[in-house]
């Protein structure tokens, strides 16, 4: 049925409209659906646990709800580096698994584990160290009081990095043999620990940000053993076993980093963008800092089953790409961004109807509501171009095509969302409206540059392995 599309056979280059893979098909729709499903709930799950905490928090005042979110930018830049890290290692793995050579991939499985530890170890003594200083030096214009609740949460919160390398190359490992339900179990279970412990420490004993900051270590370390444990198990085609004796293996070390160090550069300096931003906002008083953290959580459930989405795309296209089988890749990728754009539709159409309750669960005042309210309703109508902006992206980076998306994602971060934000949310006035403004600028100008790429050869002639 596909030759009749007009796309090359060796190439797969063409649009894939109209092509099947029938019987040949590497994922069936059952497959796929059961690799989705448990990763769009443990998306909400892991949003969960940030609602959870400012919820919780927000008992204790605005200012500790703004020092969370204030310190969760500086969190999301530290994740969001080890996550892609930790996907550099799946795309490696799940290429392996296409050309069906599962020795090279248990064996990328232990590096990854030990590369995303020993990188994290060393952010967490970083961050102790210097953490405080930090804050004052990117955050120097907030309220004292902000600021005072944002040090007592950081030097406490810091102590998951290890552990959450661990749950994320853990997690990573799994998903590329299209096991998520594993992860989904054991992130049902951090968030009830996460949760109880937010209950006893911050109502029951009083500690305030430090009481949201202790329950989320705990969950996060019980979170990590559990998924090592799992992936640990023989029984999978891709394990871990004897990290006390891995050393280190650079040539399989250089793979993973090849994937993981320019997504992580582009992932590091998209969150740190995030951050200069948010040290903008920060300027525009505790409303705004307020409005833009409860508007940006709610909106985190919009966006679920897009992030899901992209998690799934490094392991189906990462196996199409292994076992040479390019048409297939651009086939799921067109499947799932589609299946991504109406699953957001329909999520963000329902939390849209029920904003006003869920504004209400957050104790705001008159201004930060009527802010976070016409934010929502914005990223609703612009979030009909997120999965091309966000999905797409991850479907290169499993073929290998790394730099591309690094360079485009860098420059339309620093031109459109940074420079923008600064000229439409402060030399005009517009204040955090021109912020997001500036951010959905910055999705329009990455969904161009990443079509015009997906449409040529060149983003699937990179092969690892």
């Amino acid at each position: 049925m596909g030759e009749s599309t007009g796309i090359n056979k060796k190439t797969g280059k063409g649009t894939n409209r109209g092509y099947d893979p029938g019987e040949n098909r590497m994922f069936t729709r059952r497959q796929i659906y059961q690799l989705m499903l448990p990763l769009i709930i443990e998306q909400l799950l892991t949003v969960t646990v940030g609602i959870a905490d400012s919820m919780m928090v927000s008992v204790a005042g605005e200012a500790a709800v703004s020092g969370v979110s204030l310190v969760d930018a500086i969190n999301n830049l530290v994740l969001s580096v080890l996550a892609a890290l930790a996907t550099g290692g799946a795309v490696v793995c799940s290429q392996y698994l296409g050309k069906k050579d599962k020795d090279s991939a248990c064996q990328a499985a232990n590096q990854l584990v030990l590369t995303t530890t020993t990188i994290a170890l060393a952010i967490m003594l970083i961050l102790l160290i210097g953490g405080r200083h930090l804050l004052r030096l990117i955050f120097g214009a907030t309220e004292d009081s902000v600021m005072n609740q944002a040090v007592t949460y950081c030097v406490i919160i810091v102590f998951t990095y290890p552990f959450m390398a661990i749950y994320n190359s853990a997690a990573a490992l799994l998903r590329s043999m299209g096991n998520s339900r594993v992860s989904m179990l054991v992130s049902l279970l951090m968030n009830l620990i996460n949760i109880a412990g937010n209950a006893i420490l911050i109502f029951g004993l009083n500690m305030g940000v430090a009481g949201a900051a202790i329950a989320t270590v705990i969950s996060r370390i019980v979170g990590s053993f559990l998924l090592l444990g799992m992936a640990h198990q023989k029984r999978y085609e891709v394990h871990v076993s004897g990290l006390y004796r891995v050393r280190p293996h650079w040539q399989m070390i250089r793979r993973i980093l090849y994937i993981g160090i320019p997504t992580g550069l582009e992932n590091g300096i998209f969150q740190l963008g995030k951050l200069i931003v948010l040290s903008l906002i920060s300027s525009f008083g505790t409303a705004s800092i307020m409005a833009n953290s409860v508007g940006s959580m709610i909106c985190q459930f919009m966006i679920l089953p897009g992030v899901a989405t992209s998690l799934a795309i490094v392991t189906v296209v990462g196996q199409c790409i292994g076992a040479g089988e390019v048409k297939q890749a651009r086939y799921y990728t067109n499947r799932l961004i589609l299946l991504s754009t109406i699953m957001m539709a329909v999520v963000s159409a329902g939390i849209v109807l029920l904003r006003p309750f869920l504004l209400g669960l957050y104790n705001m005042s008159p201004e930060a509501y009527k802010i976070a309210n016409t934010l929502i309703i914005w990223h609703f109508i612009a979030g009909l171009i997120w999965p091309l902006s966000f999905n797409l992206p991850n479907a290169l980076r499993a073929a290998g095509d790394v730099k591309y998306t690094m360079v485009i994602g860098m420059l339309s971060m620093w031109i459109f969302r940074v420079g923008s934000s600064y000229l439409l949310g402060g030399m005009l006035g517009y204040g955090v409206y021109g912020v997001w403004l500036a951010m959905f600028l910055d999705w329009f100008v990455r969904v161009i540059c990443l079509l015009i790429r997906y449409h040529g050869d060149k983003w699937h002639q990179k092969k690892l392995v």
